[in-house]
């Protein structure tokens, strides 16, 4: 039993974010996302202030070995997304890849640890480096994992 199969589901008021959460649960992932390409998951997490289930694609980055990474990039803007705050909020994670759903441990990285995980981020999507040379702040990354890890 997950603290995700209890909690109530808000789409995203920005209507292309809903869409393609939509496209992704109808299709399993197998369509491409017009936001971000052809390698892409749903990040659900539980809203900082509602507790609501908020689902938001993302760039599918992963080890391989059951952990993945979120960039908070939201394409260089000067403000964090929303799911930032909530993960900081609520350190928890359901990651739908494809099929399959892992709910997972969120924690926000800094250094070495950072930069290898943005290495592997920006292998699957270079922009993530101008998005961070558009914006003052820090793009937060988070390794989201297992509690097995």
């Amino acid at each position: 039993m997950s603290i995700f199969d209890d909690a109530e589901y808000e789409p995203s008021p920005w209507e292309p974010i809903a869409a393609e959460v939509e496209r992704y649960e109808r299709s399993g992932g197998s369509e491409p996302s017009e936001l971000v390409g052809d390698q892409w998951i749903v990040l659900w997490t539980l809203g900082a202030r509602t507790g609501k289930v908020r689902k938001t694609p993302l760039v599918r980055i992963t080890d391989g070995e059951g952990r993945y990474a979120v960039i908070g990039s939201q394409g260089g803007a000067p403000t964090d997304p929303q799911w930032v705050h909530n993960l900081r909020a609520n350190p928890v994670a359901r990651v739908q890849d494809g099929a399959e759903r892992h709910d997972l441990t969120a924690r926000e990285v800094d250094g070495d640890e950072k930069a290898t995980w943005w290495q592997r981020a920006t292998a699957v999507w270079p922009d993530y480096d101008a998005y961070q040379e558009a914006t003052d702040r820090v793009i937060p990354l988070f390794v989201l994992e297992p509690t097995w890890s």
